[in-house]
C-alpha cells in the first residue's frame, strides 16, 4: 500500500523527559501498525526544539480516525500528556 496521508504530531518535551516519550512511541509502534486501520508507517523525529511523531496512512479518513481511536485516546495520549510543556501541534497532510 502507498502512503496517501500523514498525521504529524509535534510536541514540546524537555530533554530530560524525552526517554519517557520514546518509550511511549516504542511501546505503541507495533500495535499501531498491526491494529489501526490504514496505518502504514510511524516514525519518531527528534530536534533540539521538539519531538515529532509522523504517522503514514493509506487515506486521510484513517488518519483522522486514529485521533479518536481507543489506542490514541486511552493509551498514547495518556502516556504523553504529562511530558508536554505545551499542547501538541497536530496536522494532517494529503500526499500530492
Amino acid at each position: 500500500m502507498k502512503v496517501n496521508a500523514y498525521l504529524e504530531i509535534t510536541m514540546k518535551i524537555e530533554e530530560g523527559k524525552r526517554a519517557a516519550a520514546a518509550k511511549v512511541y516504542t511501546d505503541y509502534r507495533g500495535p499501531f501498525l498491526e491494529t489501526i486501520e490504514g496505518a502504514l508507517t510511524k516514525d519518531l523525529l527528534i530536534r533540539d526544539e521538539d519531538v515529532q511523531v509522523l504517522h503514514g496512512f493509506d487515506s486521510i479518513d484513517h488518519a483522522k480516525a486514529y485521533l479518536s481511536s481507543a489506542m490514541f485516546q486511552n493509551d498514547v495520549f495518556v502516556g504523553l500528556k504529562p511530558l508536554w510543556n505545551a499542547d501538541p501541534d497536530v496536522k494532517i497532510y494529503i500526499v500530492a
